[in-house]
């Protein structure tokens, strides 16, 4: 796995505190010096919680300037996950294969600018509108994980900001939040039947990193998650898929059994044949897990599909569903 085996705990001291006790100046001497414009008084979270993933600022990097191919010149596999946006009949396909290695593409579909994000360790794919507050934020990737989930921060500003809930958790942008844009994470094949002329998303560089490959072995199928430090829930694997919109959550053998599960007001629908890109050492094998889509009165709307830990670690009031 290529976060590396670094693991430094951010330290924290009491001189300052965030509402509700979160904790949020620094002692830390490489954050500090890495961080130099960001306002560590300002904090919505323990930065307790925060460690070092291995890779420093940017070592994961973004896509910032994105390449597209058609639909009919792709190499795809056919039940290789994409992470699928639709905005004003614009089409764009993201695969994990890249994104595995970039872990967030800002892009501008039909004029809207939007973070396309991939958190591995959490296989959280979840797309923002980038405007926030009057601006147009450019995300880059910290190195840093709270809850095994990437944090991001932004360019020009340097808040962080937590990837699954779209919160600015430390820096002047703290309080804040990103507007979820509803896509789907499905077989490549399944984007391509519903928009032949749809866009692909293709490597700016095809050899800057080794695309189709699995940087995460078995990760997906091991016992507990990598660089996660809070509680586990209960009574569930904690590396269990699980669909999430908004605050419900449906496990992933449920909507095996069921096909669909309607609950809340939402409707998920599994369905057969996407391989995980967590599995084995080349995406394109595999194992088949499946791929859901949720819809409210027949609309698409923003969901995701994550690890049973993940939605334990960030809905703890709520336990596991």
């Amino acid at each position: 796995m290529r976060y590396a085996i670094w693991i430094t705990l951010v330290s924290v001291m009491a001189a300052h505190a965030a509402p509700g006790g979160a904790q949020c100046t620094l002692t830390q001497p490489f954050l500090a010096s890495a961080w130099p414009a960001t306002d560590f008084t300002q904090c919505s979270v323990d930065l307790a919680d925060v460690i070092s993933g291995g890779p420093r600022r940017d070592g994961i990097p973004s896509i910032d300037h994105p390449m597209f191919a058609s639909v009919a010149s792709s190499q795809l596999g056919a039940d290789e996950p994409v992470i699928s946006l639709v905005i004003d009949q614009v089409a764009r396909a993201y695969p994990l294969r890249i994104l595995i290695w970039h872990e967030i593409v800002n892009d501008r579909v039909a004029g809207i600018p939007v973070a396309v994000t991939y958190c591995p360790l959490c296989n959280a794919a979840l797309v923002f509108d980038r405007r926030v507050a009057g601006k147009t934020l450019e995300f880059g990737t910290t190195g840093l994980l709270r809850h095994s989930d990437m944090i991001m921060y932004d360019r020009g500003g340097d808040s962080w900001w937590q990837q699954y809930t779209g919160q600015a958790i430390a820096g002047a942008m703290t309080g804040q939040s990103l507007t979820l844009v509803a896509n789907r994470l499905e077989p490549f094949a399944d984007f391509a039947v519903r928009h032949p002329q749809g866009q692909v998303l293709i490597p700016n560089d095809p050899n800057a990193r080794r695309y189709g490959a699995n940087p995460y072995q078995g990760y997906d199928q091991s016992s507990r998650p990598f660089l996660y430090q809070g509680p586990l829930p209960a009574g569930v694997p904690p590396m269990q898929r699980v669909a999430v919109a908004g605050r419900t959550a449906v496990a992933w053998p449920d909507l095996q059994r069921a096909g669909v599960v309607e609950r809340d007001g939402y409707r998920f629908e599994w369905q057969p044949g996407m391989r995980s890109a967590l599995d084995t050492a080349d995406l394109r094998a595999g194992r088949a897990v499946g791929s859901v889509q949720v819809t409210r009165a027949r609309v698409l709307v923003p969901h995701h599909v994550t690890f049973a830990f993940v939605w334990h670690a960030f809905n703890a009031e709520e336990g596991s569903d």
